[in-house]
């Protein structure tokens, strides 16, 4: 029998005031692995309850008694490493290297809240009028929550859960029903940690639950990664209710590769942003612009070593290339493969006919390449979350930059040159919010902040860096006097 999740609220586990529950399938083997429960407004009551009650003596804590338990949490991750990279590829259905790499991601997140200590400090100015003495003080601001994705389920909430406990806020997390298990059984290695009840809650569930979240008048602020649609609801939601908001949405991330490109080198690496995590990520290449006579090159390198791209079960340790979540999105991405020959692209390289053996029943989609696509196309213009790369081709540096500009979304953008002037006129001139020179994947490290701009992202304060620290923080100013 699939085991039943539960909630962890005020430091125990607890069963879900709901009597339904959202089954959690793994998307190649398609065994049922667990049920989440669709947890209510009573539930995350329960839970902001319990944060709120804690939150007076946790703020207390001093700032390095704090970090201490974040260097804890960070052994004990380490110490359940592979245990937990193989939930994710369960669950999720990456390969078991790019799960390794997501849960070393959030372990970097873990190992920048330690830093908390420093990163609250503040300034001061002795005498800015005769014998007054002004400082700024960081002080904690209550209860967070952050809503989470399935296609990250360790690392994105790493991004938010340890610097805000760091910081001396409670917690409540709320992570994918379709991919729980991970912060189940990352919340059983924080119970470990011994921290005071209420610091750390879990709820699980889908709508209701998030609902709950935005609306309750006792959480602060809130985080989350997500699709554009549902961030910008989460960003109207939280700003009605009075709640500081960070909404990461979706994206549109393109490539411009120039002709003096090295471009055995540039595919491999577009090979890993198109085709990695089996394209479900909102950094993932979705197109790639061949610059002038880059274009055919482009093209041929590109079907080459796609073709030999392994797909397979993410466990096997020799797979290049898993499943994608569900067999929902499987359609999903065969409905939008579809609609862009229809619009005229061609198909070069097609994933949708891939089968696995062993895994017939699995929600495979293979690499895909659809050229000769143009900016009007849907293809070119709106998230796909799978494995599919449009080609399009720009006549100049120019036009390329133009071709990327006129995206709606803007979280990501490439270039691929030896040219130092084009890769600083294009830094200079995109308007993305995480810009890569001869990177595939323009991911900042947990020291910097997550940037996206456009419909990418919805408010005003990004996820990770110093950033963070600012969200999850009230800055006082003092100024005395003593006579």
């Amino acid at each position: 029998m699939a085991k039943k999740l539960r909630n962890y609220i005020g430091g125990e586990w607890v069963e879900s005031s709901s009597d339904s529950f959202i089954p959690v399938h793994n998307p190649a083997t398609c065994e049922l692995l667990a049920e989440c429960p669709d947890s209510t407004y009573d539930d995350v009551g329960q839970a902001v309850i319990a944060a709120r009650e804690a939150f007076d003596e946790w703020r207390r804590v001093p700032v390095m008694n704090r970090a201490q338990y974040m260097h804890r949490f960070k052994t004990i991750l380490e110490d359940r490493f592979e245990e937990l990279s193989r939930i994710v590829v369960e669950e999720n259905g990456k390969t078991i290297d790019e799960a390794r790499g997501e849960v070393r991601r959030g372990i970097e997140s873990v190992d920048f809240a330690t830093g908390v200590p420093f990163l609250m400090r503040n300034d001061g100015l002795e005498d800015v009028s005769s014998g007054i003495d002004e400082t700024t003080v960081r002080q904690p601001a209550g209860v967070f929550a952050a809503i989470t994705p399935f296609n990250f389920p360790a690392m994105v909430p790493l991004w938010f859960l340890p610097t805000a406990v760091t910081c001396g806020n409670t917690f409540i997390l709320k992570p994918s029903p379709q991919t729980p298990i991970s912060m189940e059984f990352m919340y059983e290695l924080l119970d470990e940690l011994d921290l005071p009840e209420g610091v750390v809650n879990l709820i699980h569930g889908g709508k209701d639950a998030s609902m709950a979240i935005m609306e309750h008048p006792g959480v602060t602020g809130v985080s989350f990664v997500g699709s554009s649609p549902v961030a910008k609801i989460i960003y109207e939601t939280c700003t009605r209710n009075g709640k500081r908001v960070q909404a990461q949405g979706g994206a549109k991330n393109y490539i411009a590769v120039m002709p003096d490109a090295n471009m055995e080198a540039s595919v491999k690496n577009i090979l890993g942003a198109a085709y990695g995590c089996a394209g479900q990520r909102c950094l993932a290449a979705a197109v790639a612009v061949g610059v002038g006579d880059a274009y055919d090159r482009l093209h041929d390198e590109l079907v080459k070593q796609a073709s030999s791209l392994k797909v397979g079960y993410g466990l096997e340790e020799n797979t290049q290339m898993g499943t994608v979540v569900s067999d929902q999105a499987k359609q999903r991405i065969e409905n939008m493969i579809q609609k862009g020959v229809e619009e005229g692209a061609k198909i070069v390289l097609d994933g949708r006919s891939v089968q696995v053996e062993g895994f017939d029943q699995g929600s495979f989609v293979g690499p895909t390449i659809l050229a000769d696509v143009t900016p009007e196309m849907i293809v070119a213009k709106e998230e796909i979350f799978g494995p599919v790369l449009s080609l399009m081709k720009a006549d100049s540096f120019e036009e390329a930059v133009d071709i990327i500009n006129k995206s709606h979304y803007g979280n990501a953008a490439s270039i691929f040159t030896s040219n130092g002037k084009y890769a600083r006129e294009f830094k200079y001139q995109v308007n993305a919010g995480n810009i890569g020179v001869n990177i595939g994947v323009a991911a900042p490290s947990a020291s910097f902040p997550f940037g996206g701009q456009k419909d990418s992202f919805f408010g005003d304060l990004h996820g990770q860096g110093s950033d963070s620290i600012e969200f999850y923080t009230e800055r006082k100013i003092v100024i005395e006097r003593w006579v």
